[in-house]
């Protein structure tokens, strides 16, 4: 004991050593994986480039970017509801509803401005996303069930809405084709506003309290819920968003490709999960990034190109998203069952 009555053996909370916050290890891991992605898509990249180098052309690239563009932005819509421990298995549907609604929009009236059919699309899209998350609060069934649920009902209303009509890239204005493919210093306009949604949806996830609180539904919903965070109109927001960014990038479509029917976006919601999980968001909830997502839809894209440059079966692609989804869950239950390791050890070196 020292002289005012305190064991100087004990150093001073200043002088103590930080403890790890709570998630900290997870956002280490997370970064971690979206470096390996970020590698993985430079040696894809890098080997392609060495048996065709005409897939590094300025038109290669922007084609790249083209594709890319609408998975990135259904994958950020994507990775809100995922981190929430939920999925949305109803974007395909979405988007095909949305580009078959701008389709006949910009038909019927060709002098309909741009901004104000992706502010229709976005609409649109925030409809269908207000009727899942409505389902989810009310009948507190899975997101999975629901949303497989509602994958049906828009495809329905999609098919009844369009009665095996298919609207060609003649029936549109050509101000509104040309925006699906013009470019700005060489880059494509739709890879921009992708971007713009990425950088948006990012900085509100890692900056804002509601996109914090995301995070730590899905880690634990009961904790967050008596923690006082409102648990279910979080969820309902992420799946309004969700549908919102499904509705924008089905006008995307529609300004990319111009012939659009009832068919259009037709099992593309196993891409989009496929892209948010390889890019390293959790499937299982409270871990990941937009940006990682953003990452996995590059990935996924050029591994798609890349693939066809190097003339193998497209079978094999199927089969290599596959195995990148396995790998990806099991990295995931691998490194959530560290970091617990690593809490507990904490928690007993404390007592």
């Amino acid at each position: 004991m020292s002289a005012t009555g305190t064991d100087s053996s004990v150093a001073p909370p200043s002088q103590r050593p930080a403890r790890p916050r709570r998630g900290e290890g997870l956002r280490r891991l997370g970064a971690a994986r979206e470096l390996g992605v970020l590698l993985a898509l430079a040696a894809l990249v890098a080997v392609t480039a060495a048996s065709n180098s005409r897939f590094l052309s300025a038109q290669s690239i922007q084609d790249v970017l083209l594709s890319a563009a609408i998975l990135v932005v259904l994958a950020v819509g994507q990775t809100l509801v995922i981190v929430t421990r939920n999925i949305d298995l109803s974007v395909g549907s979405v988007l095909g509803l949305a580009a078959f609604g701008t389709g006949q929009l910009m038909s019927s009236a060709p002098g309909t401005p741009i901004p104000l059919a992706l502010l229709a699309g976005l609409a649109l899209g925030a409809l269908c996303g207000v009727v899942n998350g409505a389902l989810i609060a009310a009948a507190r069934v899975p997101a999975l069930v629901i949303t497989l649920g509602t994958l049906y009902v828009f495809r329905g209303v999609d098919h009844s809405w369009a009665a095996g009509e298919q609207i060609n890239a003649a029936d549109m204005p050509r101000g509104f084709l040309d925006f699906g493919t013009a470019t700005v210093l060489g880059v494509p306009v739709l890879a921009l506003i992708a971007v713009a949604v990425l950088a948006l949806v990012g900085s509100y996830l890692g900056s804002y309290r509601g996109g914090r609180e995301l995070y730590a539904i899905g880690s634990e919903p009961t904790a967050a819920r008596l923690s006082g965070i409102p648990v279910g109109r979080r969820v309902f927001g992420a799946f309004v968003a969700s549908g919102a960014l499904a509705g924008l990038a089905g006008v995307l479509h529609a300004a990319r490709f111009g012939t659009v029917d009832a068919t259009v976006g037709t099992g593309l919601e196993l891409q989009v999960v496929a892209a948010a999980v390889v890019g390293g968001v959790a499937i299982f909830g409270g871990s990941g990034s937009a940006y990682g997502a953003a990452l996995g839809a590059l990935l996924l894209t050029t591994i798609g190109s890349s693939l066809a440059v190097l003339r193998v079966d497209p079978f094999w692609q199927q089969a290599v998203v596959g195995g990148l989804i396995l790998a990806a869950i099991g990295l995931d239950r691998l490194l959530a069952a560290r970091v617990a390791g690593r809490r507990s050890r904490r928690v007993f070196d404390g007592a």
